[in-house]
């Protein structure tokens, strides 16, 4: 039975070791925590919608009604051309033909990040935020800024919705509870239209919601800072803050950029459409890459958002079961790219 090794157990990840089990490979999936984490549904913990409980699946329950492998445990390195990925606590592995790299991203580095929190973090981060909204309610007044920042190196590593999604959550919970007016809410980002990958359409829907729900904005100045109070944009303008929620833009694994793998400016995986690996002179190797680990190619406004991720782990079990079956045919990722938001 053929061997498969997947680093990552996020929506990448489970979606290829659930797809590849189904066509009865052998596959060990690697996760640096026991819990699936949904993300999108993150947006809800902040208002108290849901638990964080809510939002986590067992990954050995997942292990155990789809049969594949699990070891939790931390990837420290991958030599691709030596064929081996070293991890925390198994050491090196090596007993795989093939290796699905579905590992995500880091983030950009901005000076005072320590002062904000981000829904899009570690998972805890959206309860220390529920705690935070709780204190500063609290007090009964203040002034929430809410955002997102780009990578130059790499536009589709924006991750902009669950920011306008969790402010509008805010927004929807303070006016429930009658104290909307209390409240001074904003939002920021460095793009002169933030929004507008998702179409002009829903570009002016948002800023009519902006006007209607009273939320300040402050678009097209990058960041310079951020400190206790508040943001520090590049012409020294100050937006203050009581409570900072920012999603840095993505940035290429650590792990990978140490790595012999491709990579494009940015740090993330080059791949082709059917999401593998190609060595120098172009040939498909045994390496795949999907997720937000992956370089995505298509048109500007792409995005890295959980269900292409889910599109690109199923075309990846496609075709190695194809490549084992000498079938030509394969399936790509570049025409499943559009960008959904829950609003």
């Amino acid at each position: 039975m053929r061997r498969v090794l997947i680093l990552g157990g996020g929506f990448a990840g489970i979606e290829a070791a659930i797809f590849l089990r189904k066509q009865h490979y052998n596959v060990t999936l690697v996760s640096d925590r026991d819990y699936f984490y949904i993300y999108p549904t993150s947006i809800w913990i902040p208002t108290g919608e849901v638990e964080f409980d809510d939002v986590c699946i067992d990954l050995h329950a997942l292990q155990k009604a789809h049969g594949f492998t699990l070891m939790v445990d931390e990837v420290c390195a991958i030599a691709s051309q030596e064929h081996h990925v070293m991890l925390k606590k198994h050491g090196k592995m090596q007993e795989y033909d093939y290796l699905i790299i579905a590992m995500g991203a880091h983030k950009t580095t901005h000076q005072g990040i320590e002062n904000t929190l981000s829904i899009c973090g570690a998972p805890d981060t959206a309860v220390a935020i529920r705690d935070a909204l709780k204190a500063l309610i609290a007090k009964g007044s203040g002034s929430i800024a809410m955002g997102f920042g780009g990578n130059p190196n790499d536009s589709s590593a924006v991750r902009g919705g669950p920011a306008f999604e969790l402010l509008f959550n805010v927004h929807h919970m303070l006016q429930k509870q009658g104290i909307r007016d209390n409240f001074k809410l904003a939002f920021f980002a460095p793009m002169k239209a933030p929004g507008k990958r998702m179409g002009t359409q829903a570009l002016a829907t948002l800023d009519r919601y902006f006007s209607r729900l009273n939320i300040q904005r402050h678009f097209g100045k990058k960041i310079q800072k951020f400190d206790a109070g508040g943001i520090v944009f590049e012409d020294d303008s100050y937006l203050e803050s009581d409570l900072s929620m920012f999603i840095p833009a993505g940035d290429g694994h650590e792990v990978l950029k140490q790595s012999d793998l491709p990579l494009n400016a940015a740090g993330f995986v080059t791949i082709n459409d059917y999401c593998e690996v190609c060595d120098a002179k172009g040939a498909p190797t045994h390496i795949y890459a999907i997720g937000d680990c992956a370089a995505l190619e298509g048109p500007e406004w792409r995005a890295k958002q959980g269900h292409i991720a889910e599109v690109m782990a199923r075309a990846v079990a496609f075709n190695i079961t194809a490549r084992d079956s000498k079938v030509s045919q394969r399936q790509g990722y570049r025409e499943h790219l559009n960008i959904l938001c829950i609003m």
